[in-house]
This record gives C-alpha cells, structure tokens and sequence, in this order.
C-alpha cells in the first residue's frame, strides 16, 4: 500500500498532492455546505463560503480520475488482466476498503448520537435502521435507496462498483479471444462513451457505476496510453475526440475538471515530473491520509458544529474559529485514523489474503 520511498516521499508525488488538495477541498466544502458554524461566519467571507458550499465539491472528480488511473496499473499494465481470478481480486477490494470504512461508520453513529444530544440540526443523521446499516456495509446503501449515514459514504460504495466494473471490462475483453491490449482498451472506452454521452447526463443513474464511469475510465486510459518518453497517439486522440465532443453536446464543469485532471496526469508521466512535481513531504503526507481524513472527517465536524452552536456565542468570529478548529481537527483526527485503523486494517487484510498483494487504488498510489 505504502507510497513513500525510502526517503519518505512519495513516489508519485504529484499523484499523492493531488489527493492531500483535493481531500482538503472536499472537507471544507462539507464545513461551509452543512452548518451551523458557516451560516453564522458566511458574513466575513460570503464569496468565498458560497464557492466553497457550490464548487468545491468537484475534487471529487480528481479522485474519480486517479482511483482509475491507480486501478489500471494495478489490474493490467497494458489493458492485460493480471493471471489472477477476478473474483479474488474483487474480494480483496473489498477487503482493503471495507474495515476502516466499517470503523469510521461506527464513528459517524457516535458522533451523530453526540450530536442529536446537543442540538436539532438538519444535517445530523437519524438513527439508522439494522437494514440501513447492513446495507452500507455490503456498500449497496445507494443502489438500495438508503440515506448514508455520513456524507461522503456514497464515493466508497461508487469507487467499488467503478473498480467491479473496469474488472468486469478487462475480464471481458480478455475473454474476447486474441485481442491485442489497444483493441482490449477500446472496451474501457466504449463505457466511457456511454458515460459521458448518456449515464452521466441523467441524475437518476448517481448511484451506480456507470454515472461515474467516463472520468475513473479517462484515469485507466491515460495509465495505459502514456509512459515516460511513451505516448500512445492513436488511443490519446480517441480518447479526447470523445471527452470533447460530450462536453461540446453538453458542457458540464465536472467533466472538464476530469479531463483536465487525466490530461495533466498523462502529461506528468510522459515527462516524468509526475514523480517529482510537487514532492513536498506534507503535501504527500495529507495524500497518504486523505482516505483516512474524507472517512473521518464528517463525525468531526459534525461534533465540532453541534459544540459551538451549543455553546459559544453565535457571532462570526468565534464560529469562524470554529471552522478552523474543526478543519485541524479533521486533519488530526485522519492521520490518528490511518495510523491506528487504516493501516492496521490493510496489515489484517494482506494476512487474510493468501494469493498476493490487495490491488492498489483509493487509498494509496505505488
């Protein structure tokens, strides 16, 4: 799992400061989207607060875009599924991603519970159902129409069903006959196509894989195509033939910053600086944690939030202040998480799974 090197740094850099940013984006805006604290301190920064509140939220494409990228290094090099069965490699996803996410629900329902006893706010969650839990457990919550129970839960639940799916796809091209790898890409572009074109212009497709498909695909595709010195011309221009052409029938911010995402990550491992651009030693580190902090940092808030709407005078400077606690807080709470759960659950999960090292992904880049 590790991304440092001997040195301590990662070795892609820049894979693992893009996560630490974009992690840091997605905490604020659930910081400025769910109050109270940011209702009260809108007014010191209202512009800012309402970006945060409307746009940030789309780092989560920049997620969607490596956790591909990430996959297809780890499921086939070059298009190739790896010599191992499909369903053991299903299983050990699931494995590494399911016991700190199980933990940090637990959290969520305490610090929900915690919450209700201080005040009454909408964006605290009820008590779930038996079944409501079950179901995040198996990561179907969404498809079976459950709240979640912290915000932020669904991408879990998507990001295994994107990894299922490219699974599925390479199973399937290899299945296929003789294909050569480009032939056995054009599979992942195919859904890619339909994604953009079709799933992901309709709402109603948002919890399942194939919504998400066209920018964790733009991150597969662009894993094969490019390698440092290397470019696949004829695949690279398929590619954006199609990404601009959706964008031209129907232009949607998400999947600009999913195509700028993928295209700036093609363009640092063809030069190589992907592995050295941006090499700060915290910017890494908030990479290595951001699973860790996007899991843990809703309860914190939600903690924080209830505390000072409880207890401290409602003026902006003190909830702003607020805010900040709860931001380092969250910081501080993820790399606690993933020292003491994160990384102890994948150690678990190596000794639980006797056929080799679990794919790479989410949480972490080699």
């Amino acid at each position: 799992m590790s991304s440092r090197s001997t040195a301590g740094r990662s070795r892609l850099a820049f894979v693992d400061a893009a996560k630490g940013i974009a992690s840091q984006l997605i905490v604020l805006h659930h910081l400025a989207f769910y109050g109270p604290m940011s209702d009260y301190a809108q007014s010191l920064g209202p512009a800012v607060v309402s970006w945060l509140s409307e746009y940030a939220r789309m780092a989560v494409q920049v997620f969607l875009v490596i956790g591909g990228f990430l996959a297809a290094q780890a499921l086939g090099r070059d298009g190739t599924l790896v010599d191992k069965p499909p369903l053991g490699l299903l299983w050990r996803r699931y494995l590494k991603l399911a016991p700190p996410y199980v933990g940090a629900l637990v959290l969520a329902l305490a610090a929900s519970a915690i919450a209700r006893h201080l005040i009454t706010h909408e964006s605290i969650p009820d008590v779930p159902t038996v079944g409501q839990f079950a179901a995040h457990i198996v990561l179907l919550h969404g498809v079976l129409g459950f709240d979640g129970i912290s915000a932020g839960v669904w991408y879990v639940a998507i990001d295994f069903q994107l990894y299922a799916l490219l699974l599925g796809l390479l199973w399937l091209a290899q299945r296929s006959g003789g294909l050569a790898p480009a032939c056995r890409q054009m599979f992942v572009l195919s859904l890619i196509a339909a994604s953009l074109f079709y799933f992901n212009r309709d709402a109603s497709w948002d919890n399942w894989a194939p919504y998400f498909f066209g920018a964790y695909g733009l991150g597969a595709l662009t894993y094969w195509s490019v390698e440092k010195g290397r470019i696949s011309l004829f695949s690279i221009a398929t590619t954006l033939i199609v990404a601009v052409a959706a964008l031209a029938i129907d232009f949607r911010p998400r999947i600009a910053i999913a195509l700028a995402t993928a295209i700036t990550l093609g363009l640092f491992r063809y030069t190589g600086l992907i592995a050295t651009c941006l090499n700060a030693r915290f910017l890494g580190w908030l990479g290595q944690i951001s699973y860790s902090v996007f899991l843990v940092h809703f309860p914190v808030c939600l903690v924080v939030n209830a505390v000072f709407e409880k207890v401290f005078p409602h003026e902006p400077g003190i909830q702003f202040f607020g805010i900040l606690l709860a931001w380092t807080a969250s910081i501080a709470g993820g790399a606690l998480f993933h020292k003491h759960v994160e990384c102890a659950a994948l150690g678990w999960a190596r000794n639980a799974s006797a056929r080799g090292p679990i794919p790479e992904g989410i949480t972490s880049a080699r």
